[in-house]
């Protein structure tokens, strides 16, 4: 493989993990305060339609992102009325998010279809480190969103491990009666957990429309939030893990796409299967080591102060 090879292959696994990181790290937050939310297919999907649409009707890329955070966010808001407030089963709830999603998505959609994007992001060369030998061009010529997943997965770590909010955030998930004794609001960090994580799964499929494609179609995301789903459990909760996982899975999908320009002769659709089995690879080996995991110990329980 020639370096020119290595850095096309390495950019494009990092701009491939994107997303992932984006939409994995706002499901820790919500399973982290103690909230399953399997619906974030459906919030990355419509995050990407609406940001693609505001896109279109701006021209502005950024306003875009917020468009996407919050059409996303809606819908992660409906979840947590559902699975906080009303109690209802949070996998029940969560599949039917992913349904709607996908639905509204596809409706919004439609007569977005094949049109150009109007200002999509564009690499940007940092100074001095995109000069670096090929982890300069292929790790500091990326575009501004992926800058922001360098910069919020070190911050997302330490305000959830090392601040007194991210304290109180996994105490909800641990044991939401002792954090209800000791002053804490169980309902409000759970609504704000929900809420900002669909969010990031929002800003995850803004990515995809706004700079990865850049562009809109049905079913964008193909499996994408499945896959992130399986990642937290990869990471055990932990935002630093969550950043090798999405880059190990991304290197996989950049490897299909790749592997006839190497030479490498391969069926096609074998070649795409790839990050799915290695999803299920992962999840098969992470049931034998299930006594290691640190799942929070109140996950997809309901609590209710009366009870």
């Amino acid at each position: 493989m020639s370096e020119d090879q290595l850095v096309r292959l390495l950019a494009a696994t990092i701009a491939m993990g994107t997303p992932l990181v984006f939409a994995a790290f706002g499901e820790i937050l919500a399973e982290s305060s103690g909230v399953l939310n399997l619906g974030v297919e459906g919030m990355m999907l419509v995050g990407a339609v609406a940001a693609f649409i505001a896109v279109v009707v701006t021209g502005s890329p950024w306003l875009g992102v917020v468009a996407g955070m919050l059409g996303a966010g809606a819908l992660a808001a409906g979840h947590a009325l559902l699975t906080v407030t009303l109690r209802a089963d949070q996998v029940t709830a969560g599949l039917a998010l992913a349904l709607f999603g996908g639905g509204l998505s596809s409706f919004l959609g439609k007569s977005y279809i094949g049109v150009p994007n109007p200002a999509p992001f564009a690499a940007i060369s940092v100074p001095g480190l995109s000069q670096l030998p090929i982890l300069g061009r292929s790790v500091f010529t990326q575009d501004a969103l992926v800058y922001v997943s360098y910069v919020m997965i070190p911050l997302g770590w330490w305000w959830l491990y090392r601040t007194r909010p991210g304290l109180h955030l996994r105490a909800c998930g641990e044991s939401p009666g002792t954090a209800d004794a000791m002053g804490i609001g169980v309902v409000a960090i759970r609504y704000a957990s929900v809420i900002v994580g669909g969010m990031f799964a929002g800003l995850g499929g803004a990515y995809l429309s706004l700079a990865y494609v850049p562009a809109w179609t049905e079913n964008l995301t193909a499996g994408l939030g499945w896959i992130a789903l399986a990642l937290v459990i990869f990471a055990t909760w932990n935002p630093l893990r969550l950043v090798f996982g999405a880059y190990l899975f991304g290197s996989v999908e950049a490897m299909g796409f790749r592997a006839q320009v190497l030479g490498i002769q391969a069926n096609t659709i074998v070649l795409r299967m790839m990050p799915y089995v290695a999803t299920l690879t992962v999840m098969l080996l992470l049931a034998f080591w299930r006594r290691r995991l640190a799942m929070p110990s109140a996950l997809g329980l309901p609590y209710s102060r009366e009870q």
